[in-house]
């Protein structure tokens, strides 16, 4: 029998019971892909993050990322979850911040470490709390996708009137994973959500964006904080408390859709709230003179487990 060493997170948060929990196999050498699958639908997390070598010299790591029903080409808060464990555990070298590289199927991603300001110490580990910053390794574009009012409030279990429509109508696009965003009119709208699974096995199930990331904003124009719920029935997950892929499609239609004249953007992402794990996601845009140029997600993260998983041999 081989037992493999885990550990925990609470993501994008800073405290134990909020966030979205990530476990991370700090050693995922020898696994095939069907045993890495079967563990991450034991475990039943959002995702699952095995651990490897570097297969470039630009890499730090090589990450795996797995959902309960599939693998992902990229996801945001394993990256962020998993980069705040190795410098917690002492896996980077130095004593930060640090600048690391993970290679993930969408391509490399950069991530900078660094202890969160004016912070006090983690209770689980004793060092500051950290906080990690990726870069989309891929600019989030727009994509077709399911943009029928009538079937997207249906899938949402709302009214029409529900949905922002003409303010910020819907769209979908992706930055690796690919979400189909629903704007609606208010925050208790987001709230009063009831999601059909069988509205989207019947219309979005196959589409190009079958992920929903349903979003309110009180200013559609100029607004820089965004509540928000994720559903992802095709990765074997219901709502989703906090989603860095979403977010990071979600700044190229905040990007397109509000034009901000700054050369870089900040939004502050809540989800995870109507679940009973609020999570904040900070997330930037940089602007260059032909458009957006990068994309950025960040936030805290907080050790909670460690434990081991006995495969049989």
């Amino acid at each position: 029998m081989r037992s493999l060493s885990f550990i925990t997170a609470d993501v994008f948060t800073d405290r134990i019971f909020g966030g979205n929990p990530l476990a991370v196999f700090p050693d995922g050498r020898g696994l095939d892909d069907s045993t890495m699958q079967r563990i991450a639908r034991e475990l039943n997390l959002s995702e699952t993050v095995f651990v490897l070598p570097p297969e470039t010299a630009q890499e730090t790591r090589r990450l795996r990322i797995f959902t309960p029903a599939m693998e992902l080409p990229f996801a945001g808060h394993p990256t962020v979850g998993t980069a705040i464990i190795l410098a917690e555990t002492g896996e980077l070298d130095g004593d930060g911040p640090w600048d690391i590289v993970f290679g993930e199927k969408v391509g490399p991603i950069p991530v900078r470490i660094t202890a969160a300001p004016n912070a006090a110490p983690d209770a689980a580990t004793t060092n500051a709390p950290m906080t990690a910053t990726l870069s989309s390794a891929r600019l989030p574009t727009a994509i077709d996708g399911v943009r029928d009012p009538a079937i997207l409030a249906a899938l949402l279990g709302l009214p029409v009137t529900a949905l922002a429509q003409a303010d910020l109508p819907p769209a979908a696009y992706s930055a690796g994973v690919p979400f189909t965003i629903i704007p609606l009119a208010s925050r208790a709208a987001l709230s009063a959500i009831a999601f059909d699974v069988g509205v989207w096995r019947d219309h979005l199930a196959d589409s190009l964006a079958p992920h929903i990331y349903a979003i309110a904003l009180e200013d559609s124009a100029h607004g820089r904080h965004v509540s928000a719920r994720m559903f992802a029935p095709a990765m074997g997950i219901a709502e989703d408390p906090a989603t860095g892929a979403a977010a990071t499609a979600l700044a190229g239609y905040l990007f397109d859709q509000q034009r901000p004249a700054a050369d870089r953007t900040v939004w502050e992402i809540s989800q995870g709230g109507d679940m009973g794990r609020p999570s904040t996601i900070l997330l930037t845009a940089d602007r260059a003179a032909n458009g957006l140029s990068a994309v950025h997600v960040g936030g805290r993260a907080v050790i909670v487990s460690r434990g081991s998983f006995n495969l049989p041999s």
